[in-house]
């Protein structure tokens, strides 16, 4: 059965650093394809600074488009808000019953999955690969068997400080893909 890594995240916007840990996870784990698993809306994330779902789903197109191994996802636009990744899992399993999924995420992610939705459900009946993030260590879940550690980079990028950049004038076109770099110029995303 083909093993797909699912990389949850708002990717607003995409940025290198998600792409590199995309690469190094199917370069050095069972995993051949990845989808990005854009989601619309998140009950930890504040909305005010979120572009428009449809807007970081475009960014994320253009970033992935060039790549076989790598897939934009999404599914969580058409599932009930807020988005929940246990609600995500068991659709995408019920649609393709022939696939196993596996979790993509961060030790920090880790280390508070249990104040998810159905935590339990998802940690028991799915795989997770997690990669090391600066200041966690992915806590007592990480002993679990169905967790698996990745020793991948840690990559000290993200689209906090890449928006707050933007917003202060700086250019950050090379922590962006091309393309993406090339959308939020154009349409002078997170200017102030």
């Amino acid at each position: 059965m083909p093993k797909i890594g699912l990389f949850f995240g708002s990717f607003n916007p995409i940025h290198i650093g998600h792409m590199m840990m995309a690469e190094y996870f199917v370069e050095n784990t069972d995993l051949k394809e990845i989808l990005f698993v854009v989601s619309p809306s998140s009950p930890f994330k504040k909305k005010e600074s979120m572009l428009s779902e449809h807007q970081r789903l475009y960014m994320v197109n253009v970033a992935v488009e060039d790549d076989a191994r790598f897939r934009s996802c999404d599914i969580e636009f058409k599932l009930p808000f807020p988005s929940y990744t246990c609600n995500t899992l068991v659709f995408l399993q019920e649609k393709y019953p022939d696939k196993q999924f596996v979790l993509i995420m961060g030790e920090d992610n880790l280390e508070s999955i249990q104040k998810w939705k159905n935590a339990d459900f998802i940690l028991q009946n799915y795989d997770i690969y997690t990669y090391p993030r600066m200041g966690y260590d992915g806590g007592e879940n990480k002993k679990l068997p169905n967790v698996t550690f990745v020793n991948a980079p840690i990559i000290g990028i993200s689209a906090t400080m890449i928006r707050a950049a933007i917003a202060e004038g700086k250019t950050m076109k090379y922590f962006l893909p091309p393309k993406v770099a090339q959308y939020v110029d154009e349409m002078n995303l997170f200017k102030v």
